[in-house]
């Protein structure tokens, strides 16, 4: 009797697993690339002068993850979340950003040179040109943990 409850849990967990799969939104023409992944104690920064405003803490120890992503032209990442915030520099093309709770799905549209801070509820970004783009990512997340987690396609408000 242990061994046909064992397999039906076995049959369900794979079942919801591959649902979850089916119904991401998986990157289609990005190709990302780690360039590396450090862990840094609890700290607390803070600029000291008039020109320059900045604070930055984390009470645990956290991961940053450095990557870089080329996205072909028409290419996605994806409908997808991160556990933290996420430092994206944009450095040749031009990249759209949406956010998952933007009722207007609003683009951003973030050009070489230019950065856009992810805030981790959840966005898609798309080259929608017809040239090829490229970004390099500073994402905060738990130590050892995933970075990414997938969410449904299309986004809640946007069609895409």
């Amino acid at each position: 009797m242990n061994k046909i409850c064992a397999g039906v849990v076995c049959v369900v967990l794979f079942s919801a697993c591959t649902a979850a799969v089916i119904l991401a939104s998986p990157a289609v023409g990005v190709t990302p690339t780690v360039i590396g992944r450090g862990t840094y104690r609890p700290f607390k920064v803070q600029s000291h002068n008039d020109f320059f405003k900045y604070k930055a803490s984390s009470k645990q120890a956290i991961d940053m993850v450095v990557r870089t992503h080329d996205y072909a032209p028409g290419s996605t990442t994806g409908w997808h979340t991160h556990p933290g915030p996420v430092f994206i520099t944009v450095t040749e093309g031009k990249v759209t950003f949406y956010e998952a709770d933007d009722p207007n799905c609003t683009p951003k549209v973030v050009s070489a040179g230019e950065g856009y801070v992810d805030t981790g509820h959840g966005h898609i970004g798309r080259n929608e040109s017809d040239q090829p783009a490229k970004d390099v990512t500073v994402i905060i997340a738990p130590v050892g943990l995933p970075f990414r987690g997938e969410l449904p396609a299309p986004g809640r408000y946007c069609t895409f």
